[in-house]
């Protein structure tokens, strides 16, 4: 199946490096095509089979999905310039870019579409990636599952959802970084050296990501079985609460919507 990949900054080479790295997708079937040279040249050098380009016609001539990662400003510019066919399947990662405004870049109105919200824990094969179709067959929407599965966790959703859940997942993955951040300066208060308090924090929230993940629980089960009475993880869960933790983050993901 050749799958063609415009753009090859962050998301577009983790998406290219996530594909070859997967079994559904052989690396001689995939052409990533770039403005500039160098970032193709580090992609040829981790994966040899795969196929670049600076010339987007040529890449997604003869491509069955072709993946738009390019800012949402540039999708205009660059789709009125391609010359697609029917029976291709057009992918765009640009946030914001609903269906309706990027089918008036088509000449095909009807084409099967798909949005692509990943996040950036792609690059490490873990991200959690959205998933909305247009005039898509449950075959198609069943191969984007397959191939995103396998970088992480993939979910369809409806197109209306998107807002809502980009702030739940791909910005919010920079809030929970922001709890880590948060939780190694108290660390280093507390005379923990910064690397290892990094390493700690962030396994902790490894750990906790994969409770909820492995054993379909709930947070509120998982907190109550570590918050003995009188101990000392409900008194920082209280003052949590006192500080305003979860309205926060509430507001937060609300505020990215």
């Amino acid at each position: 199946m050749k799958t063609a990949i415009i753009g090859a900054g962050n998301m577009g080479g983790s998406i290219a490096r996530g594909l070859a790295k997967g079994t559904i997708i052989p690396a001689s079937d995939i052409i990533v095509s770039n403005p500039t040279q160098g970032k193709l040249d580090a992609l040829k050098a981790e994966f040899p089979a795969l196929q670049t380009t600076c010339d987007n016609q040529e890449a997604v001539t003869g491509a069955e999905l072709i993946i738009l990662a390019v800012k949402p400003w540039l999708i205009k510019p660059v789709v009125s310039e391609l010359k697609l066919k029917s029976k291709q399947i057009l992918i765009s990662v640009a946030a914001g870019i609903p269906f309706e405004e990027l089918a008036h870049y088509v000449a095909d109105k009807e084409m099967t579409m798909f949005r692509l919200i990943p996040n950036t824990a792609i690059s490490e094969m873990e991200s959690m990636t959205l998933i909305a179709s247009r005039n898509a067959s449950k075959e198609q929407e069943q191969l984007l599952l397959d191939i995103f599965n396998q970088m992480g966790l993939a979910m369809l959703i409806p197109e209306d959802k998107i807002a809502a859940t980009t702030a739940m997942t791909s910005c919010g993955i920079a809030y929970v970084l922001k709890y880590i951040q948060a939780a190694m300066q108290a660390g280093i208060e507390l005379g923990v050296y910064p690397k290892d308090g990094m390493r700690m924090i962030a396994q902790s929230v490894k750990g906790a990501a994969e409770l909820i993940l492995n054993n379909d629980t709930h947070p509120g089960i998982e907190i109550d079985k570590v918050c003995t009475p009188g101990g000392i993880t409900i008194k920082g869960i209280n003052e949590l609460e006192h500080q305003g933790f979860s309205s926060a983050i509430i507001n937060a993901i609300k505020a990215s919507k």
